[in-house]
């Protein structure tokens, strides 16, 4: 089968479209013939080992000291059961699926197959495309996690910033669906977009200083990593909240025990909140934003794309398979 794979760190061209053995599933594993994935930021992050100092070590542990220990990219992914091993129940040949790869380094589903266990995907929506589908799990993961950690509720006040990018598109439709008072914070060719998903305001960071203002918030929402706590703090409300993408782990320590704002961050989470956002994106209640699609043979430039930093919501890799694979 064809994967991309990516034997080093470094610059986007280290990554390289092989033939690789295709997988054979566990006896509680399932098969996927890929049909979409993605490329995030961490991924590019991950590939160019362009981590905050202070993370660089840590994630020589977590990911790998001179490469990655998975060599091949992708976190999520989009397609079709092609058969199932002797344990598994939940699932069945012809399911179509999405999910997404519980590993702290690269997942692999940037490849035509992939054996997954049932706890990593979920039926897929049916009212969406394999692309939409793939674009869903990190991002929408990460906002309903964040938010559920910010206690966000319904009337609250609500700034994400970094609104237009994979996590903010969904931060800003969740935060709508719990009913709060959404302010996104993106560029000028963004905002008519982040207005759309839900957000009654919207702040052009370009002919605006978001921070240098009077406005209160029950909740902050860096879903980019543009900004700090320290930015923010005379944003929020006294009890109020600063959510992140980002790993503050000193200042969420600090803030839980001095002062009344607090600094949350994590990315756990289990696939029960999968389904979840599958069934509201059933009831047209939550989209994918999709900025760019590659097929797999060009990830390469998915990843110089994505490296720029100005994505709008996600960038998606077509997987397209032959009656011969």
């Amino acid at each position: 089968m064809k994967a991309v794979v990516c034997t080093k760190y470094g610059p986007p061209d280290v990554l390289q479209l092989k033939e690789v053995e295709k997988p054979i599933p566990g006896a509680n594993e399932v098969l996927i013939r890929v049909h979409a994935s993605t490329v995030t930021s961490g991924d590019v992050r991950l590939r160019s080992f362009t981590w905050s100092p202070w993370f660089r070590l840590p994630a020589r542990f977590m990911y790998g000291f001179t490469k990655p220990r998975r060599n091949i990219p992708g976190n999520e992914l989009a397609g079709e059961i092609e058969s199932v091993g002797k344990n598994v129940t939940q699932f069945n040949t012809g399911d179509k699926i999405f999910g997404i790869i519980w590993k702290t380094s690269f997942g692999c589903a940037n490849a035509e197959y992939i054996c997954l266990p049932e706890n990593c995907i979920a039926r897929k929506p049916v009212n969406i495309s394999y692309e939409e589908a793939a674009a869903v799990p990190i991002g929408g993961l990460t906002a309903l996690v964040l938010l559920r950690k910010g206690k966000i509720q319904g009337g609250q006040k609500i700034l994400v910033v970094g609104a237009s990018g994979s996590v903010g598109t969904f931060g800003v439709q969740l935060a709508k669906y719990y009913g709060a008072k959404v302010t996104g914070v993106c560029s000028t060719p963004n905002i008519e977009m982040v207005k759309s998903l839900g957000a009654k305001r919207v702040i052009d960071y370009i002919k605006e200083d978001f921070t240098n203002s009077d406005q209160k918030y029950d909740i902050v929402f860096d879903a980019a990593m543009k900004t700090s706590f320290s930015e923010c703090k005379e944003l929020l409300k006294p009890n109020g909240f600063f959510i992140t993408v980002d790993f503050p782990i000193f200042q969420s320590l600090w803030t839980s025990i001095n002062g009344s704002k607090k600094v949350v961050f994590g990315i756990a989470t289990k696939i029960e909140d999968l389904k979840f956002l599958r069934d509201l994106i059933e009831a047209g209640k939550l989209r994918s934003v999709i900025d760019r699609s590659y097929p797999l043979e060009q990830t390469l430039e998915a990843h110089k794309y994505v490296e720029k930093g100005h994505k709008k919501g996600n960038v998606v890799i077509t997987i397209h398979h032959n009656n011969k694979t």
